[in-house]
């Protein structure tokens, strides 16, 4: 059993949430706004839920220089040196790596969680059970453990982890196959089947054990790294940080770079409740204000619907009046400088907000 002053948490708060535009923006990104948990950001309410698995000292937050300061606002509680500062967002096997390697100065016997700084939890005691669990068994074993929850419905917006052997909560099963973001008919063939899980993205490992798959799997990301047990936590961290992250630095994610390529990959089936709500679609099967037509409404304002069926409409005007007649299916996102209009459709939607990117939208990204 690991003794507790080895836990450790990293909690990866970095991105800049596009698919929630226009409420998620460049400048605040959804995790630092609040979708209904109780007056919380969701990256204040990860802090909160990961003090109840690690010590406080041991919770690192790996951000964007540009939201450093947003960080401190929501956590001022958290020593400036557990804020680890990316130049660029180059997804999540950079950042792991990062805040592994900076660990690992700190602690050669950590066992670490990582987790997305954006998810909803329901159920703290058996989120804490779970981690804990799992962190033991990191402890003692070379494995790579990912967390994973009994899927609710085909959802094709989410990785998918076949298990060997029953699901079975408490128990650490090996992964046979990882599957990202499958279409609805395969996801849900791999409901039907039983054996899958939806991939939370929440990974608890030894810091060792992963810098050794790094090092392994995923060369091009490691050897950038060379020397840092010498610079990290000097005062020529930054410079070096910053040449690293101005190289030809590879954009990919632990998944891709490790988990599915790894034979010391496992999952721990979890009871908890879980929801990533990582855009417009999920946030509409995860708010419970569905009215008896399935419009899923977050109005300041007052609301006037008519023959309107499963849309998701969300106003932050306050003392406006939202009124809709006969609109089905769709995206109706009301905020002080944008109104988005269009089909519930994710696909649809990234390729038509793809133009943000024109220089006559830079002020609405």
């Amino acid at each position: 059993m690991c003794n507790r002053i080895h836990y450790y948490s990293v909690i990866l708060a970095g991105g800049i949430g596009s698919r929630f535009w226009p409420i998620s923006k460049v400048s605040k990104p959804k995790q630092f706004l609040d979708f209904g948990s109780g007056g919380k950001s969701f990256l204040r309410s990860t802090y909160d839920r990961m003090k109840m698995v690690v010590p406080e000292q041991n919770i690192i937050i790996v951000t964007l220089k540009r939201y450093r300061d947003m960080v401190r606002r929501q956590i001022p509680e958290i020593d400036e040196r557990n804020i680890l500062v990316e130049e660029y967002n180059r997804n999540t096997a950079p950042a792991i790596t990062y805040a592994t390697c900076h660990i690992l100065k700190r602690d050669p016997e950590a066992v670490m969680v990582c987790t997305p700084a954006d998810h909803v939890i329901r159920g703290k005691e058996a989120f804490t059970d779970t981690l804990t669990r799992a962190i033991d068994y990191a402890y003692d074993h070379e494995a790579l453990i990912a967390i994973g929850v009994n899927p609710t419905r085909p959802d094709p917006n989410f990785g998918y982890i076949q298990a060997v052997g029953d699901k079975t909560p408490g128990q650490v099963l090996k992964v046979k196959t990882f599957t990202e973001k499958p279409d609805t008919e395969l996801a849900q063939v791999f409901i039907d089947s039983g054996e899958f899980l939806w991939n939370t993205g929440i990974y608890v490992w030894r810091a060792s054990v992963i810098r050794s798959e790094l090092e392994l799997l995923a060369p091009e990301i490691a050897k950038l790294w060379n020397g840092w047990e010498n610079v990290l936590g000097t005062a020529d961290e930054d410079a070096f940080v910053q040449k690293i992250y101005a190289s030809d630095y590879p954009r990919i994610s632990v998944d891709y770079a490790v988990m599915e390529k790894t034979d010391k990959a496992w999952v721990f089936p979890a009871e908890f409740s879980w929801a990533d709500i990582g855009n417009w679609s999920s946030l509409y099967e995860y708010l419970s204000s569905h009215d008896v037509s399935g419009n899923s409404t977050h109005i300041t304002g007052k609301a006037m619907l008519k023959d309107c069926r499963d849309n998701v409409i969300y106003s932050t005007q306050n003392g406006k009046l939202t009124a809709i007649r006969g609109l089905e299916n769709h995206m109706v996102i009301d905020t002080e400088d944008v109104l988005l209009i269009c089909p519930r459709d994710e696909a649809r939607l990234k390729e038509f907000l793809s133009a943000l990117a024109l220089p006559e939208y830079e002020e609405y990204r």
